[in-house]
């Protein structure tokens, strides 16, 4: 059994697959997740659009990832992944294709679309690959299968940003766009190798609706999935929300070009391995997690009070890294703590909820942060939030925490 428990998530064949079907197209989603912020930015040049845009990419998890956890629960779900590959690859294609033709600048319109339609995708994704990553390894491995999953996307944020600047400046945004297209066909080919045996049918009777207010009423019913949900609310209101706004902190804070911004987004994504790699090292799960949980918050929190003082790349980017690297600890915690505490059953509606949370959290609080930010600056109102966010997380720990695991 210890011989067991310690084989690589890599043995499996269909894991392998999965690593680099995941690779190219988790690069290919934070090119144009990078893309389409730089774009919103550069059409207009204020904070409220590129808050505008990136909660056009985030609240559509707000209405439609629950729907799609039942749905994981139902099907193949590499079968629906290959859809929203499909999906996102033409979302970049559609992109490029208007950059091209220049009716990008005729206004934003067609920009805060398309990132709604990213949007909508995302929210199918995001389940889908949650429910199908334990189809993949044992139960035993399926930690280290989170944490080498955790680190492609961390690693996607550096070298995704990283190229989308680099194409910016070395061609043009269409051909960047064009790019991202590129990758999600690559990783749509690679996914369509993986074989899973057919899933059981749904229960004779059963609906959508029921089947969603079921997975409500287990949630409800365990107290620990409700803190955990909790402290992820209060991680995507910070440190998810300080990411997303990144093109207005280094616009503002900086007056930076796309090349600072590709740096910025790179040092977050730097910090998230770091991150990773340290959550990586750990083994023990329950209360201890739990509390590395709420004390990373607190730090990521804290990391945002000098904010004031960040007038250089430099100054701005170790603080972007130790929140990042903070945040990520807390956000890879939150989510195995929520995978080892559901069942199979009601995993893809659990961890839709998560996904709900982890991605819809941001968009609150770009919606919230951007238009403050272009009234009264970033520095007052970072700071308002951070120490608000490690209040709270401190708070509900005591509260609840203690006896949630």
């Amino acid at each position: 059994m210890a011989t067991a428990a310690r084989v690589s998530a890599f043995a499996e064949p269909a894991f392998r697959r999965y690593f680099w079907s995941t690779c190219l197209s988790t690069l290919g989603t934070w090119v144009l997740r990078f893309l389409l912020g730089w774009s919103a930015w550069a059409l207009t040049g204020t904070a409220t659009w590129v808050g505008i845009v990136s909660a056009a990419m985030l609240l559509p998890t707000f209405l439609l990832s629950p729907v799609f956890g039942v749905v994981s629960d139902r099907i193949n779900p590499r079968n629906g992944m290959l859809l929203t590959l499909l999906g996102q690859g033409l979302v970049a294609a559609a992109a490029g294709s208007a950059e091209l033709l220049g009716v990008f600048g005729l206004g934003p319109l067609l920009l805060l679309l398309l990132a709604m339609v990213a949007g909508a995708i995302t929210a199918a994704h995001q389940p889908l690959r949650l429910a199908l990553l334990p189809l993949l390894v044992p139960r035993g491995v399926l930690p280290g299968a989170i944490g080498v999953s955790a680190i492609v996307f961390n690693s996607s944020r550096i070298i995704g940003p990283a190229l989308g600047g680099w194409l910016l400046t070395r061609a043009s945004a269409g051909t960047a766009f064009l790019v991202a297209a590129g990758l999600f066909a690559a990783g749509l080919l690679l996914l369509a190798r993986i074989r899973l045996a057919p899933r059981a049918a749904a229960e004779a009777g059963s609906t959508l609706l029921g089947e969603m207010l079921a997975g409500l009423r287990f949630v409800r019913s365990h107290q620990g999935i409700r803190v955990i949900l909790a402290f992820t609310l209060l991680n995507g209101l910070l440190g998810r929300t300080v990411i997303e706004l990144l093109p207005a902190i280094s616009g503002k804070l900086l007056t930076g070009d796309a090349g600072t911004l590709a740096t910025l987004t790179a040092t977050a994504g730097a910090g998230a391995i770091v991150g990773g790699l340290l959550l990586a090292r750990r083994r023990n799960a329950g209360d201890g997690l739990l509390r590395l949980v709420v004390w990373s918050q607190v730090a990521g929190s804290l990391s945002l009070l000098p904010i004031a003082w960040a007038a250089s790349t430099l100054r701005l980017g170790a603080i972007i890294f130790a929140l990042s690297m903070a945040m990520t600890v807390a956000g890879i915690g939150s989510q195995a703590l929520a995978q080892l505490s559901t069942t199979d059953a009601f995993r893809g509606r659990v961890m839709s909820l998560w996904v709900m949370v982890t991605m819809g959290a941001p968009a609150l609080g770009a919606l919230a942060l951007g238009p403050a930010a272009d009234r009264l600056g970033f520095p007052p109102i970072l700071l308002a939030a951070a120490l608000l966010v490690a209040g709270a997380s401190i708070w509900l720990y005591q509260r609840d925490g203690a006896r949630a695991l």
